[in-house]
This record gives C-alpha cells, sequence and structure tokens, in this order.
C-alpha cells in the first residue's frame, strides 16, 4: 500500500463551514464527510453523522437542491462531569445540486449506525440500457 492510499484510510476531522453569513443558530457548523457511489440505476450518497437520530435530521428538496441539517449533541448522562472534550458538537449542514438524471420523486434516505444512506434514482432515460440492432 502506497503512503497515499495509507492517508486516505486515515480518518478525518470535522470541517466547520466557513459562511459569509451570519449564523441564527450558536455553535459552530460542520460539514459531515460523504462519499457518493454509482450503479446503473442510481447514485448512492453516504454522509458521516455520529451521533445523529433520524428524528433529529432534516432533509430538503427544493428547486433540484437537497440539504442535510441537523443539531448534534454529546449524550451525556446527568451525573457525569466533563474533564475532556475532544468530540465537537455542533449542527451538521451540507447541500448538493442535483442534475436533470435523477428522479427526485424517488429519493430514500435511511440513518443506521451514524451514517445516512441516501439513494438517487437514475431517471430511466438515464439509465444504460442495450439497443436492439434490427436486420434490414
Amino acid at each position: 500500500m502506497t503512503e497515499s492510499e495509507k492517508k486516505a484510510l486515515q480518518a478525518k476531522e470535522k470541517t466547520e463551514v466557513v459562511s459569509n453569513v451570519e449564523a441564527t443558530k450558536p455553535g459552530p457548523i460542520f460539514t459531515p464527510a460523504v462519499d457518493i457511489f454509482e450503479t446503473d440505476d442510481a447514485l448512492i450518497l453516504l454522509a458521516d453523522l455520529p451521533g445523529v437520530k433520524a428524528k433529529d435530521l432534516t432533509i430538503d428538496l427544493k428547486e433540484g437542491v437537497l440539504a442535510l441539517s441537523t443539531q448534534m449533541e454529546v449524550p451525556e448522562a446527568p451525573d457525569e462531569v466533563g474533564i475532556l472534550r475532544e468530540y465537537e458538537t455542533g449542527n451538521y449542514y451540507r447541500k448538493f445540486n442535483l442534475s436533470d438524471v435523477i428522479d427526485q420523486s424517488r429519493i430514500e434516505a435511511k440513518l443506521k449506525d451514524g451514517v445516512l444512506r441516501l439513494t438517487l434514482p437514475k431517471v430511466e432515460a438515464a439509465a444504460p440500457r442495450k439497443i436492439e440492432v434490427k436486420a434490414i
């Protein structure tokens, strides 16, 4: 394994969104890390959202823009006192411009073990297909 491949396998730290607009909620806003895969029928988007519950996750689709947002807090018991905090909490936000090849009416979302799996189905016209050649 090359050195660059090893670096690619290392976990990345949360990246705080840098914005030129004023925030209306306290705390930092993080960009969740995502991986995007493609099949013949769909694009699959995996987003890293540790500690997020499905009920706290909002996914909005408006005018071809898909936006993910949530508030994440560290689950502490009432009798626990913090000594060291390296696990940053705050808001997660990320948006994606969807192309015309995505069938926006059939998008599905599942959250399991802190990983969001969005299935973005392709419209039929965009799916690869074999074209039959007819003899004349």
